[in-house]
């Protein structure tokens, strides 16, 4: 069966979970990808929302697929655009991420599983230091905690 990731007919709906736990501020749960398209990187946990699948069940499925941790997410709160053109400018690998949150105690640990091949908590405010993170990331990740701390979601 062939993958229908790689150049898509039409853009593919994913989800991105930020995974958020109070320690001296707060952290946020960040993995390494081990496959394209955005292998090496440090992203959010997330991935393709499966036929038949809420936003929250395929937000949770991700989660504790990739990290082991269970989470109860929110109501999406934006999404953004995740598109990997090749050299000839053609759009390799198209989604659309709809970003969720999702609190968890400050004891929660997690470990590297399916896609990702390691984990981190890092402080929000030192985001800009992780290399290579995904784009929109830190964006994505002030949005979450403004919205959390203002009780949105």
């Amino acid at each position: 069966m062939a993958d229908n990731r790689f150049y898509p007919d039409a853009p593919r709906v994913g989800v991105g979970v930020v995974v958020l736990r109070p320690r001296n501020g707060w952290e946020v749960l960040l993995v390494r990808r081990a496959k394209a398209p955005a292998r090496g990187m440090w992203s959010l946990p997330g991935g393709g929302v499966e036929v038949g699948e809420t936003i929250a069940e395929a937000a949770r499925r991700e989660v504790w697929e990739e990290t082991g941790l269970e989470v109860q997410p929110s109501r999406p709160f934006t999404a953004v655009d995740a598109i990997h053109r090749d050299a000839a400018g053609r759009a390799a690998f198209h989604y659309v991420i709809v970003e969720v949150v999702a609190c968890v105690p400050p004891e929660a640990e997690a470990t590297p599983r399916s896609d990702v091949d390691a984990v981190r908590w890092a402080p929000v405010e030192a985001l800009a230091e992780v290399r290579p993170l995904t784009p929109r990331v830190p964006e994505v990740v002030r949005l979450a905690v403004r919205l959390v701390e203002a009780g949105f979601v």
